[in-house]
């Protein structure tokens, strides 16, 4: 360090600590040289990167953390505690959150809000929910029942349509064109990022 320093006696870099302005008079000139910013002055706009990034994506609070010191070095800002910048990436994800779902609900029916609500219960002669069943899914295994449970699965979820389609899929072409129609019905759904948010990263209020 001496050396990189220029510092002829090394033994002096031990006394860097003994006045405890230096490291901070230090800070302001490398900060000046290089041209870095306080993440005060740029708190705001990352507070509006962390909303937008929760709002059109499913990531959790790491992956945002992660990214968003990325966002904040590209920008040559000064990092601020990591504890201080992980509590503000998670306060912020969770009203994004929360803004999410109020969103959500308010484009709900109330058919469609009661059957919402039960999929949050247990069937008889099951130990979990039906969403939970849906949430982790067919075991991967390649093999031909494998597929046909992940298939009824997806008739499942699709709804009634989607089972008599299941059923009615014959012979060797008819479960390739069942496939194409759930790709479609799955592609024309409202994504999470549907709701708002432009590519901008603009959010509705």
């Amino acid at each position: 360090m001496a050396e990189q320093l220029g510092v002829k006696d090394p033994s002096q870099v031990k006394r860097y600590t003994e006045r405890r302005p230096t490291p901070f008079d230090h800070q302001q000139e490398i900060r000046q040289v290089y041209q870095w910013k306080d993440f005060a002055s740029v708190e705001p706009e990352f507070v509006a990167w962390v909303a937008a990034r929760s709002w059109t994506s499913g990531d959790g609070p790491k992956a945002i953390f992660t990214d968003g010191v990325g966002w904040l070095r590209e920008r040559k800002v000064l990092l601020p505690g990591v504890t201080t910048l992980a509590r503000l990436v998670a306060r912020v994800r969770d009203d994004t959150t929360k803004r999410l779902w109020g969103a959500l609900e308010g484009l709900l029916t109330v058919g469609q809000r009661y059957v919402l609500d039960q999929l949050l219960e247990v069937p008889p002669g099951s130990r979990v929910s039906d969403l939970e069943r849906w949430r982790k899914g067919v075991p991967p295994r390649a093999s031909g029942p494998t597929i046909v449970k992940a298939l009824e699965q997806m008739a499942e979820i699709e709804g009634p349509q989607a089972r008599q389609g299941l059923r009615s899929a014959g012979g060797r072409g008819g479960g390739a064109v069942f496939l194409r129609r759930l790709g479609r019905a799955g592609r024309g759904g409202t994504g999470r990022g549907g709701v708002g948010g432009d590519r901008d990263g603009h959010l509705p209020r």
